[in-house]
């Protein structure tokens, strides 16, 4: 019988056991993967139910907190559209075009920091021993980890940048066709899963540094607050590094790009736009690989 981890002599190491092959670790069958992914989600959504009913036992609270998360967050549109009372176009793009590219990315990140942004912790637990005794239980380590402490009031940012998207969407001047239409949800949902597979690298980093919870966040919120300038106001060194080797850019740059109808400034076909699921999914490949091998590495503080 395997074990999800082993006690001795005050050190938990983590084994290939059910929890580590919830994304295809371990010399398991396909089938065998499928079942241990069914396992997780199901026992990330017994997590997050427990917290969710946890937080509207004060449902007045909840509002409050989810109404000052979107309006702490808005914050930065508010600043975006002071600017614009003083100039007319922001490297060629006008007010509802960064619109499009705030609302997209603010939603993108707000909905992967509701379902995945409480793997930033991971560095605490580490530190404390708590993980240890999420390497024993019947669940796997990372959905865990993303499901503890499930913050709805979160919700707030994704609902706050939806809405600052609905608004560009009806103000642009654009010619709408079925594949631009389409284009919308399918980059907020693509670019969520790419913020998720950041989220899921920086967490693994932490295994090693101990705590990067900021080096994640650089990526992510600073990822975002990047994303929602125009591509035309940064240097071409910078765009190249967040298409091929960090590909940021495919969260709304190049799918907000063909939306509007404007050209890379990197020379990209339009085409690549359509990429993004595809992006969300190679990028998850490597951040899986990183997590296995942190939880696989960890040992125990002896607490």
């Amino acid at each position: 019988m395997e074990a999800a981890g082993t006690v001795a002599a005050g050190t938990v190491e983590a084994v290939p056991g059910r929890e580590l092959t919830a994304l295809g670790a371990g010399p398991r069958g396909g089938r065998d993967r499928v079942r241990e992914a069914r396992e997780g989600l199901r026992g990330y959504g017994l997590i997050v139910t427990m917290w969710i009913r946890s937080t509207m036992t004060y449902r007045a609270s909840f509002a409050l907190a989810a109404f000052g998360n979107a309006a702490i967050t808005l914050l930065d549109f508010v600043a975006i559209f002071i600017m614009f009372s003083h100039v007319d176009a922001l490297g060629g793009f006008t007010l509802p075009e960064i619109a499009l590219l705030y609302g997209s990315c603010s939603a993108s990140l707000g909905l992967a920091d509701l379902l995945m942004g409480n793997t930033d912790r991971i560095g605490a637990r580490i530190r404390d021993g708590s993980l240890d005794t999420m390497l024993v239980r019947p669940v796997p380590v990372l959905a865990q980890v993303a499901a503890d402490r499930f913050a709805l009031r979160r919700l707030g940012r994704v609902l706050q940048g939806l809405g600052v998207l609905g608004w560009a969407v009806w103000t642009l001047d654009v010619d709408w066709t079925a594949g631009k239409v389409l284009m919308v949800p399918v980059m907020i949902v693509a670019g969520a899963a790419i913020f998720a597979a950041v989220m899921v690298t920086g967490a693994a980093f932490q295994f090693i540094a101990g705590d990067a919870a900021e080096v994640q966040n650089s990526f992510t919120y600073g990822g975002c607050t990047m994303l929602q300038y125009p591509p035309t106001v940064f240097g071409k060194d910078l765009l190249r590094g967040v298409t091929f080797i960090v590909p940021l850019a495919f969260v709304n740059w190049l799918p907000a790009l063909y939306v509007l109808g404007r050209p890379d400034p990197l020379g990209l076909p339009g085409w690549v736009a359509y990429l993004s699921p595809l992006v969300a999914f190679v990028v998850f490949l490597p951040a899986s690989l990183a997590w296995r091998a942190g939880v696989r590495s960890y040992r125990s503080t002896g607490s």
